[in-house]
Order: C-alpha cells, then sequence, then structure tokens
C-alpha cells in the first residue's frame, strides 16, 4: 500500500483502499494503533476516507484534538485535496477538481465505478 506518491489517471489509490487498508495506514503510517478499531468498527474504507475530516474524527471515537489535527491533515494530504481556508470568499469555485471528484467516488455503484477523473472533468467542464 503506497501513499499519495502512487496514482492513476491523477486520482490516489487511496480510495481503493479496503477497511484493513485503512486500519494499517492508521496504525503503520500515521502512529495511531489506538485508532485501528475505530476506523475497522465504523467501516472506513477508501472511499469513506474521502468523507472523514476533523468534524467527523470525535463521532468514531477519536477525541484527543491534537490526534484528530493530525489525522484530518494526513488524510487530506493522502488525497492531495487542499485544507480549506475559514476566509475563503464565497464567490470561488466551491473546490478544486479532485476534491469533488474524490466525493463523487465517496459514493459506490456502477456508474461511478467506472467515472474516471478524466470524465469527471470533462463532464464539469460542458
Amino acid at each position: 500500500m503506497a501513499a499519495a506518491a502512487s496514482v492513476k489517471s491523477g486520482v490516489p489509490d487511496a480510495i481503493y483502499w479496503t477497511v484493513d487498508d485503512v486500519a494499517h495506514w492508521v496504525d503503520e503510517e500515521l502512529g495511531f494503533p489506538q485508532y485501528q478499531e475505530c476506523f475497522t468498527y465504523n467501516y472506513i474504507n477508501g472511499r469513506k476516507l474521502i468523507l472523514i475530516d476533523s468534524s467527523h474524527l470525535p463521532k468514531i471515537g477519536i477525541k484527543d484534538f491534537e490526534h484528530i489535527k493530525t489525522i484530518a491533515r494526513r488524510i487530506r494530504n493522502l488525497l492531495g485535496v487542499e485544507e480549506p481556508h475559514w476566509s475563503r470568499s464565497i464567490a470561488l469555485p466551491a473546490r478544486e477538481p479532485i476534491a469533488l471528484f474524490l466525493q463523487q467516488k465517496s459514493v459506490t455503484g456502477p456508474k461511478i465505478n467506472k467515472l474516471t477523473f478524466d470524465e469527471f472533468v470533462k463532464g464539469k467542464m460542458c
């Protein structure tokens, strides 16, 4: 399992991770073995990991604020998604394309499973 370095068509491999892959990443890469069960109990796979941010972590059992900040930052880094800035203008586009694509991929189904980043970008441009 490689982090964000290995990507298919600009998409991090992490979105294809199983629940066990995510738990392994939390333990080995993040160094938080005490939180493996939080992720496995809540069935957090790569697609669900896309939706996890600092507001979700306490809901799955992670309460330490410094750990929450670290895990949320590392998830964003893993997926290649920018941290939203608190003073971001609402006149700007909602989010960068990869973040919008990953949000789409967090859902499962035959149509979404086949969707590639290139197809997503072309569809957004039309």
